[in-house]
């Protein structure tokens, strides 16, 4: 076999996994539950999001059966539609996909080590999550090997977190039952179409935490047999990660009282103190803390790659490249940007709307791709006969997912226009970088 081609099925299914559970499913039930009002819709709208993720993870396999090469959403939207289009989604991918993921990674870690009722008052807001970024940072761009070692290490502290919560609220479960009745009082009007939009923003905070379910395909090329592999490895890895997330969301919002949950960013914390006590819960915030600063540590050694990637494409400067073994200008650069995303949003639930409503409108346009007569032309007979594991899929699956997204996306921006503000920008950014780095490789 070529060395080349080394990533089987559960090593891709392991590989969008690892990526999916991440600093959204411990940040996004509490302002959930604060939306709906209700646990009972929180664990349902989980279920749902985890449909439009398995939906979206199945076209993005039909994708790679068009495309079995490495590149993402940049490499699909280059082809099918235009080389404008998927330089704006490899921008969206480094901005918001990267960036933004390190910045809320790095704001929730701070508010699990460092709550507001222990922080020192020398210690400024936020300044912990700059810190860990920073750090994390100048060790990946100047000792890549230490970097690899904390990020094997973290895979291992993650799944054990989630085997022991889970262990633990299974043993506890007839506790449980005292809260399973528990609603919010309601303090806005409860009309339909009030309960429409908060379900609606509540889908698309969700669809960050499903947000991974595409990483196989960023290794295409590495992959024996990609047209059969990497669309069962999407779909699996989903799968079991919506299995995984309403299992645990079924535990954060039932095991304590809503009112105690509600707007929270440390709903694991809370749940955990109200399961075990003060001790399990300190156990549980030291070891959320540890995930996420590998959280970011792993983003700030995948991003500065992509960065040098590009600018060995000519898509951005050459100072971006390798220098000396790694991406030092790079690694600054994403040191800087996501310092700057975490200044800029000094809330968790602002950076959530935008990361959520940016990235979930790329990943809709890239499905959309899948009518282009490029893909259709490659596609070929598969088309119109996809099988998944024997059983027969439809073609309204890739219609489902974009519907399903666009729909949360409008509604959100209805009820709050002011969300298209950050997605606007990145846009608008991306596109005048594009122009840029062409008109310089005309010339």
């Amino acid at each position: 076999m070529d060395e080349k081609k080394r990533f089987g099925l559960w090593t891709l299914t392991f590989l969008v996994i690892a990526n999916m559970i991440g600093a959204g499913v411990y940040t996004t039930s509490g302002f959930t539950l604060a939306a709906l009002g209700s646990p009972a819709l929180v664990v349902f709208a989980w279920g749902v999001a985890g449909l439009i993720a398995i939906a979206g993870a199945y076209s993005y396999g039909q994708l790679v059966k068009a495309m079995p090469e490495s590149g993402g959403e940049y490499l699909f939207l280059s082809r099918a539609a235009h080389p404008l289009a998927g330089f704006i989604a490899g921008w969206i991918s480094l901005i918001a996909g990267f960036t933004g993921a390190i910045a809320l990674a790095a704001i929730t870690c701070e508010s699990y080590l460092l709550p507001e009722s222990v922080r020192p008052s020398w210690v400024p807001v936020n300044g912990l999550a700059i810190s860990i970024v920073i750090v994390s940072g100048l060790y990946h761009g100047y000792r890549p090997r230490i970097g690899a070692i904390i990020q094997n290490i973290s895979v291992l502290l993650k799944l054990l977190f989630l085997v022991s919560f889970f262990l633990f609220a299974m043993l506890n479960m007839p506790e449980l039952g005292q809260n399973v009745q528990a609603e919010l009082p309601v303090t806005e009007s409860s009309e339909t179409w009030n309960i429409i939009f908060a379900f609606a923003s509540s889908l698309v905070w969700i669809s960050f935490s499903y947000a991974g379910f595409n990483a196989a395909i960023y290794v295409a090329e590495e992959v024996p047999n990609p047209r059969i592999v990497i669309p069962k490895s999407l779909v699996l890895g989903t799968c079991l990660v919506m299995i995984i997330y309403v299992g645990l969301n079924f535990i954060f919002v039932y095991s304590a009282p809503a009112e105690a949950l509600s707007g929270q960013t440390d709903v694991a914390v809370i749940s955990a103190k109200h399961l075990g006590g003060e001790g399990l819960s300190n156990f549980i915030r030291i070891i959320i803390s540890v995930s996420l600063f590998t959280s970011v540590s792993s983003m700030m050694m995948a991003a500065p790659r992509v960065y040098s990637k590009m600018a060995d494409d000519q898509l951005l400067p050459s100072f971006f490249q390798f220098q000396n073994g790694s991406p030092k200008i790079a690694t600054l650069s994403e040191i800087i940007l996501a310092s700057m995303l975490i200044i800029y949003f000094s809330s968790v639930k602002d950076l959530l709307n935008y990361l959520s409503l940016t990235l979930l409108l790329c990943s809709t346009l890239t499905v959309c791709t899948l009518f282009s007569s490029y893909v259709k032309s490659s596609l070929g007979s598969q088309s119109s006969n996809m099988h998944f594991f024997g059983i027969h899929f439809l073609k309204w699956i890739p219609v489902f997912y974009i519907l399903a997204s666009l729909i949360s996306a409008l509604l959100l921006v209805i009820n709050k226009p002011s969300q298209l503000i950050g997605t606007g920008i990145t846009l608008l950014a991306g596109g005048m970088v594009y122009v840029i780095m062409a008109n310089m490789k005309k010339n």
